[in-house]
Protein backbone atom coordinates (compact mmCIF):
# COMPACT_ATOMS: atom_id res chain seq x y z
CA UNK A 1 0.00 0.00 0.00
CA UNK A 2 1.45 3.37 -0.93
CA UNK A 3 1.19 6.21 1.62
CA UNK A 4 -0.11 9.52 1.31
CA UNK A 5 3.48 11.00 1.54
CA UNK A 6 4.66 8.77 -1.11
CA UNK A 7 2.21 9.80 -3.82
CA UNK A 8 2.63 13.28 -2.93
CA UNK A 9 6.53 13.15 -3.53
CA UNK A 10 5.54 10.80 -7.00
CA UNK A 11 3.16 13.78 -7.76
CA UNK A 12 6.48 16.62 -6.70
CA UNK A 13 8.93 14.61 -9.03
CA UNK A 14 6.22 14.39 -11.97
CA UNK A 15 5.69 18.25 -11.96
CA UNK A 16 7.75 19.72 -14.72
CA UNK A 17 8.02 23.23 -12.68
CA UNK A 18 9.36 21.52 -9.78
CA UNK A 19 11.57 18.40 -11.52
CA UNK A 20 13.60 18.20 -14.30
CA UNK A 21 15.14 15.12 -16.41
CA UNK A 22 18.65 14.46 -15.07
CA UNK A 23 20.97 11.14 -15.96
CA UNK A 24 22.09 9.07 -12.79
CA UNK A 25 25.43 6.72 -12.97
CA UNK A 26 26.30 5.04 -10.46
CA UNK A 27 29.82 3.95 -10.06
CA UNK A 28 30.66 1.41 -12.43
CA UNK A 29 27.25 1.06 -13.36
CA UNK A 30 24.81 2.10 -16.38
CA UNK A 31 23.25 5.25 -16.77
CA UNK A 32 20.26 6.05 -15.71
CA UNK A 33 17.26 8.48 -16.78
CA UNK A 34 15.48 10.44 -13.19
CA UNK A 35 13.67 13.03 -12.46
CA UNK A 36 15.61 15.62 -9.73
CA UNK A 37 14.36 18.69 -7.88
CA UNK A 38 17.60 21.06 -8.07
CA UNK A 39 18.72 22.95 -5.29
CA UNK A 40 21.46 25.68 -6.03
CA UNK A 41 21.14 28.61 -3.37
CA UNK A 42 24.59 29.88 -2.28
CA UNK A 43 25.80 29.32 0.93
CA UNK A 44 27.01 31.44 3.40
CA UNK A 45 30.01 29.64 6.04
CA UNK A 46 32.20 30.85 8.69
CA UNK A 47 35.62 29.60 9.06
CA UNK A 48 37.23 32.15 12.26
CA UNK A 49 36.15 35.18 12.22
CA UNK A 50 35.55 35.28 7.97
CA UNK A 51 32.41 34.50 5.99
CA UNK A 52 32.56 32.99 3.44
CA UNK A 53 30.20 32.82 0.06
CA UNK A 54 30.23 29.71 -1.98
CA UNK A 55 27.40 28.37 -4.57
CA UNK A 56 26.24 25.03 -3.44
CA UNK A 57 24.36 22.10 -5.85
CA UNK A 58 22.14 20.16 -3.92
CA UNK A 59 19.72 17.89 -5.46
CA UNK A 60 16.69 15.82 -4.37
CA UNK A 61 16.20 12.57 -5.71
CA UNK A 62 13.63 9.80 -5.43
CA UNK A 63 14.38 6.46 -2.90
CA UNK A 64 12.24 4.72 -5.32
CA UNK A 65 14.73 5.60 -8.84
CA UNK A 66 17.93 5.51 -6.54
CA UNK A 67 17.68 3.47 -3.57
CA UNK A 68 21.67 3.52 -2.55
CA UNK A 69 23.58 6.90 -3.88
CA UNK A 70 27.01 7.02 -2.65
CA UNK A 71 29.76 9.33 -3.17
CA UNK A 72 31.34 9.43 -6.31
CA UNK A 73 27.99 8.64 -8.16
CA UNK A 74 27.99 10.68 -11.39
CA UNK A 75 25.21 12.69 -12.15
CA UNK A 76 24.23 14.80 -15.59
CA UNK A 77 21.70 17.55 -15.20
CA UNK A 78 20.85 20.10 -18.41
CA UNK A 79 24.42 18.84 -20.10
CA UNK A 80 26.39 19.51 -17.05
CA UNK A 81 28.72 16.93 -14.97
CA UNK A 82 28.65 16.83 -11.77
CA UNK A 83 29.77 13.94 -9.01
CA UNK A 84 27.87 13.13 -5.11
CA UNK A 85 30.25 14.77 -2.55
CA UNK A 86 29.84 13.25 0.72
CA UNK A 87 27.28 11.42 2.10
CA UNK A 88 23.61 11.58 0.96
CA UNK A 89 20.87 12.22 3.52
CA UNK A 90 17.22 10.70 3.62
CA UNK A 91 14.03 12.68 4.83
CA UNK A 92 12.45 11.35 8.06
CA UNK A 93 9.54 9.34 5.90
CA UNK A 94 12.56 7.78 4.02
CA UNK A 95 11.22 8.70 0.98
CA UNK A 96 14.06 11.39 -0.99
CA UNK A 97 17.63 11.44 -0.96
CA UNK A 98 19.30 14.87 -0.51
CA UNK A 99 22.73 14.64 -1.95
CA UNK A 100 25.31 17.66 -2.10
CA UNK A 101 27.01 17.85 -5.76
CA UNK A 102 30.12 18.93 -7.09
CA UNK A 103 31.28 19.97 -11.02
CA UNK A 104 32.69 16.70 -12.71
Amino acid sequence: MTSIFASAIDNLFADPNIAIEATYIADGGTPQLIRVVTRRADEISSFGDARLWSETTRIDLRVAEVPNPRPGDRMEIDGEAFNIQGEPVRDRERLVWTVNLRPA
